[in-house]
């Protein structure tokens, strides 16, 4: 670089090789993705009779299934473990080295034991393995070699094929494991399907969790009992504010019934408001029926609380009356309710 300083040159170079090296990373971290997607793209054409004959025998399973494998296998495997028992299905991790040290009283004749393995010689599975067999568990191996020692000894192969890690130095398990995970996440949803396993069931299984408060039923949530201020047609406008004066948590709201109980309408703090502004206290000796809401919308005790919770926004409302199959009033949802569970 003729005429240029060596001060120069380093200026020039500092400002370059970020660019350079940021360039360099990105390039790299796509890289890695390419190799992992194409490897979990490659998956589907290797999909064949055992692993239907897998699926089949997770569902026929009356124990548990029992995930093992080590290192990063292991790591995958506990998350395969968690996402069939969060599906409905029954399963629990095992280290296979506590395993081999007294763990193995865990497993039953009626368990499926999925082992991870991409060489499939692991020292620990394949001393594992053929215990499991002797105590009469089903095998189903996830691996890269189904010729190895755990497919060999295995019922069921899960093949994830010959796999190119996208460590630099082809050793770090990366691509292997992101197939495992695929591949794990693949029979887990499968089961899933054929169990039947819906947006209720999974609610079940995971009650503090967003969807699961989401699909709560409005029995679930609403105000009953005690809690359900109900008046007869032709009632005080006074009497009303006694009766709402008295249940647990202030409802804010009176259900009106005709005299066979079933639902005429609502009167809520706003009709309350409304009624008193200019002072007009006399009113309060009027019957409520000339100032409450006539045909409330309404919900049923089996619909979700998400649907409370969208029908109150809709019509920008805080309170709905919940009314059986005939028109009977038998709770009240109000929007502090429905922000009591997080929607």
């Amino acid at each position: 670089m003729s005429g240029v300083t060596k001060d120069e040159q380093q200026k020039a170079s500092n400002v370059t090789a970020p660019q350079d090296r940021t360039a360099a990373r990105i390039a790299r971290a796509a890289e890695v993705i390419r190799i992992e997607a194409k490897t979990i793209a490659r998956l589907e054409a290797r999909l064949d009779g055992s692993f239907s004959a897998a699926v089949d025998h997770v569902l026929e399973c009356s124990g548990q299934i029992v995930v093992t494998g080590m290192g990063k296998a292991g790591l995958v495997g506990q998350k395969i473990s968690a996402t069939l028992a969060s599906t409905g299905t029954p399963s629990f991790f095992l280290h296979p080295a506590e395993a081999l040290h007294g763990d193995l009283g865990r497993i039953r004749p009626k368990d499926v034991v999925l082992a991870l393995s991409n060489s499939g010689e692991t020292a620990e599975i394949s001393q594992l393995i053929p215990v499991v067999k002797k105590i009469g568990a089903h095998v189903i191996a996830l691996t890269g070699r189904p010729q190895s020692t755990l497919g060999k000894l295995a019922d069921d192969v899960l093949d994830i094929g010959q796999v190119e890690e996208a460590c630099p130095l082809k050793l770090a398990p990366t691509a292997s494991t992101s197939a495992m995970l695929a591949l794990g996440d693949a029979l887990a949803m499968v089961v899933l399907e054929d169990r039947g396993f819906d947006r209720e069931d999974y609610a079940r299984y995971h009650p503090a969790g967003s969807l699961g408060r989401r699909l709560m039923r409005v029995e679930e949530v609403m105000r009953k009992g005690a809690e359900l201020p109900i008046v007869r047609t032709r009632t005080t406008v006074a009497d009303v504010l006694i009766q709402t004066s008295k249940p647990v948590g202030r409802p804010g709201a009176a259900l009106v019934v005709d005299d066979d109980g079933l639902l005429l309408g609502i009167f809520t703090d706003g009709d309350l408001r409304r009624l008193l502004e200019g002072g007009s206290y006399e009113k309060l000796q009027s019957v409520v029926d000339d100032f409450m809401g006539h045909n409330p919308k309404t919900l049923a005790p089996d619909q979700l609380a998400e649907e409370a919770h969208h029908l109150l926004r809709e019509y920008k409302i805080d309170q709905a009356p919940v009314i059986d199959a005939d028109g009977r009033p038998v709770g009240l949802i109000d929007v502090q309710d429905l922000l009591d569970i997080g929607i």
